[in-house]
């Protein structure tokens, strides 16, 4: 239910509706609740509040008040803002539902749709009761301990709350709920006080703020502070009450000066009068300037309302002239309004006496929506019968954009450009056990709902429950839902999850997360499948209390799992680990003067690959996997510690960086002995996906009798990307191969990586 109200706690500073708890003549009550409304809905007024009366009886809240006293104060409210007969009557019934069996029904059947959807509105944000009164009693804590995090949450709450209404009313009675809650807590103190100030000030006043309502902000706010802190509130009223009098003359001489040269220079129908002080506000800016009370320059203020735009600006130089203006304190929001499209002009000047004073400049129009915010929006016009629809839609769109953007926009601008790119209704707010709030594009699944929270627990998710009922994992979800994933005490992900005919997964993130899973499952793998054969072949030699760790430092690897791997993957073969091992990188092969030929085996391939180092006898050399060098590519040698010499492509980005760093270890080699074996290189192809393409390309390097030794592709959006390691004994055979594969319909590039 929405929370209780009470009676305001300064009747001087309460300018929307006086409490009902002050009201004693019940006709007077349906006569503030029908102002402004033509004959029918003025009819309308009573049966809503006998029917409501029947169903409420002495029934009360959980914070002690009445539900009747809340629900027609909470709909006085509404009638001070203007707003329409819809919105008053579902003030009136917002209980119904709760308190009896069908109540929308009843209401739709004696009320109308327009005012069942406001109700059912209101029901639906009531579900957010415990999440934000559990956040704001632990927001004090929170916002020390990590302030960027909860600020991330108070925003992702504010778009919760609004993702869950289709009309923006329903926030407007939202607000004037909260309001009335404060106003009975004012004259009833409860221990719930505290924790409720506390969630209006992180939650409700920057929503009334952003909606411009702003005869509901500054109560909520001035209210929220007295609760919070009684203290500082108690000491800025009578800092307020003690000199009373004295401002209120002087704001009276002011008004009555500037009248007058307002009317000589032409300014005719000029309304005057004292601002109501913001106790809130006040203290905002003493503690943000760090100056005392007296210093704050808008303790003494007077408001301007003219007729149009020119006489703003008129007026301002009239108070320019005869008072002189204080630096930095001019702000011309007429030119760069708010962003919830406040408008008018503020200045402040030193009177003669050498007291300050702040004077606001706006136009009637101006003052309405500064008053009342959007709320203006739905003010009644005498003699209209409904609402332009057309035009319904595209202030709903507007309002959205205005309440989910920051309140440090510094021109509207920018947020309208903003919310042009980014559909609002894009996104879903879900809740967790615990009542964190967690934001997934529209579409997300349980599943992306347990990786969005953590990791493992999405590896782990079995189950999900939604609301406290099972339900599939590729359910989609729904703003406001309640999630709770089941899980596994070990396991991992299932390969379905990445099938996008299942649409277990919505979300870029959970998918990569999945894929990385399995990636890592491939990688154990390879790195058992590399462990158990280097283990095989020290057991073989006798050296099997050989240190691993410490084999390959001297292989030039920085952990013995590095090692596995590369042997797994054939990167290291068993001729350069004997070495290793005996301690030698000399191989025992007969010497020939001046050159150097040695041989490079693949598993149990012995195809001879010959490598001349120039002016060096035979030394241990490998083909570098970087850039897999085949004859007749030019090539170059790096001295390697502990592997011998590696050898690389000329053009190679790797060996370019190596021989930045380290110039002595290049060493010039060449192509020589037997080159007529097979060397492995990486062919890289894309593609538009299609159908036996894979087969086609296939076909092509088996006629070619090129071994493919290692494949990977990927298709996304109907592009296919292709990587295969293959053998060929030259450059002119992967040439050749190449021009074949340009011709398979589809490919539009074939190269060599």
């Amino acid at each position: 239910m929405p929370d209780a109200l009470a009676s305001p706690y300064n009747a001087s500073m309460v300018s929307v509706i006086h409490s009902v708890a002050a009201q004693s003549d019940f006709e007077q009550y349906q006569h503030m609740l029908a102002e402004g409304l033509h004959g029918t809905e003025v009819a309308r007024v009573p049966l809503a509040v006998d029917f409501a009366r029947s169903i409420y009886g002495d029934r009360r809240l959980g914070s002690g008040e009445h539900v009747w006293g809340h629900a027609l104060g909470m709909a006085l409210i509404v009638a001070g803002l203007k707003l329409d007969i819809d919105s008053r009557l579902a003030a009136l019934l917002f209980a119904v539902p709760a308190l009896q069996e069908n109540g929308l029904a009843h209401i739709q059947k004696d009320f109308g749709v327009g005012v069942t959807q406001l109700v059912d509105g209101i029901s639906r944000l009531n579900r957010l009761r415990p999440i934000t009164r559990g956040f704001a009693a632990a927001s004090a804590e929170s916002s020390e301990k990590n302030p960027q995090q909860h600020l991330a949450q108070i925003e992702v709450l504010r778009k919760m709350l609004l993702a869950m209404v289709e009309d923006i009313r329903v926030v407007l009675l939202r607000l004037a709920s909260r309001t009335q809650t404060l106003r009975y807590y004012a004259e009833e103190p409860d221990e719930l006080r505290v924790p409720v100030a506390r969630e209006t000030l992180a939650l409700y006043s920057p929503l009334a703020n952003r909606l411009g309502v702003w005869e509901l902000k500054w109560e909520l706010e001035d209210l929220s502070f007295r609760f919070l802190h009684p203290a500082i509130y108690k000491e800025i009223a009578q800092h307020l009450d003690e000199k009373r009098t004295e401002r209120e003359q002087f704001i009276t001489e002011a008004s009555e000066r500037l009248r007058a040269e307002l009317l000589s220079a032409g300014v005719a129908n000029a309304e005057i009068y004292g601002r109501p002080k913001h106790i809130y506000s006040i203290w905002n800016k003493m503690r943000k300037k760090d100056v005392a009370f007296s210093e704050v320059y808008d303790v003494r203020a007077v408001r301007v309302i003219v007729d149009d735009v020119q006489a703003c600006y008129t007026a301002l130089g009239i108070v320019h002239h005869i008072w002189s203006p204080i630096a930095k304190e001019f702000d011309d929001y007429i030119s760069h309004p708010k962003g919830n499209d406040y408008r008018s002009l503020h200045t402040a000047v030193h009177c003669p006496d050498g007291r300050s004073l702040e004077v606001q400049i706006r136009t009637r129009e101006m003052h309405s929506h500064a008053e009342l915010g959007v709320a203006a929006h739905w003010r009644y016009k005498e003699g209209s019968k409904a609402r332009p629809e057309d035009s319904y839609d595209e202030k709903i769109a507007w309002l959205r954009q205005l309440l989910t953007w920051r309140d440090e926009v510094a021109d509207s601008s920018d947020w309208v450009r903003q919310y042009k790119q980014a559909a609002f209704d894009e996104t879903v707010y879900i809740l967790t056990p615990q009542g964190r709030v967690v934001d997934l594009p529209r579409g997300a699944t349980p599943v992306d709902f347990a990786y969005r929270v953590h990791t493992d627990l999405g590896h782990r998710c079995r189950g999900a429950k939604v609301d406290g009922a099972l339900v599939p994992l590729n359910t989609p979800l729904a703003t406001g839902q309640r999630v709770e994933i089941i899980l596994a005490k070990h396991g991992g992900p299932s390969r379905d999850w990445l099938n996008p005919s299942l649409t277990y997964l919505f979300t870029h993130r959970a998918r990569l997360k999945v894929r990385q899973w399995f990636a890592s499952l491939a990688l154990e793998d390879t790195l058992a499948e590399g462990r158990a054969v280097v283990i095989r072949e020290l057991q073989r030699m006798g050296q099997a209390g050989v240190n691993l760790d410490d084999l390959a430092a001297k292989l030039g690897f920085a952990r013995s799992d590095d090692l596995f791997i590369a042997v797994a993957r054939a990167k290291l073969n068993m001729r350069q680990l004997q070495v290793a091992v005996r301690g030698s990188e000399t191989l025992v092969e007969d010497r020939v003067p001046d050159e150097l030929t040695v041989r490079r085996q693949r598993d149990s391939d012995a195809s001879e690959k010959g490598i001349l180092i120039v002016g060096i006898d035979r030394l241990l050399t490998q083909l570098a996997g970087c850039c897999k060098p085949a004859p007749p590519d030019p090539v170059v040698g790096f001295v390697t510690r502990g592997k011998g010499v590696s050898v690389h492509r000329a053009d190679c980005s790797n060996f370019s960086n190596m021989r930045t760093m380290h110039p002595e270890r290049v060493i010039e080699t060449t192509w020589g002995g037997r080159t007529d074996g097979v060397f492995a290189v990486d062919i890289v192809i894309d593609a538009h996906d299609r159908q036996g393409l894979l087969r086609d390309v296939s076909d092509v390097l088996a006629r070619e009798k090129i071994n493919v030794i290692a494949v990977n592709t990927q298709s996304r959006e109907g592009h296919a990307h292709m990587s295969f390691t293959a053998e060929v004994g030259n450059i002119p055979q992967l040439n050749r191969t190449l021009a074949l594969l340009h011709q398979v319909e589809g490919v539009v590039g074939a190269r060599r990586a």
